[in-house]
């Protein structure tokens, strides 16, 4: 897979990184038994999926691809 840069950017690694806090957060209250705990690190996923999304908008996530037009009435090599 050279030249994928999936995930490799600014955004995705900001957002996956606050996304496992919030799910190690949520998992050990979980444990203990403490529903305001489990409920802070729910809170902390959400806000990590925020932080990537607006980082992307930002220009720090990877580009969006772009659409390829199709012109009307081109032929492929299918069409005969």
């Amino acid at each position: 897979m050279s030249g994928n840069s999936h995930g490799h950017t600014l955004a995705g690694w900001t957002g996956a990184t606050i996304i496992f806090i919030g799910f190690c957060v949520g998992g050990v209250f979980m444990v203990l038994a403490e529903p305001i705990g489990f409920w802070v690190g729910i809170v902390i996923i959400v806000l990590g999926g925020v932080v990537g999304l607006v980082m992307r908008l930002m220009g720090l996530g990877m580009p969006l691809p772009e659409k390829k037009k199709i012109a009307v009435g081109a032929r492929t090599s299918a069409d005969g």
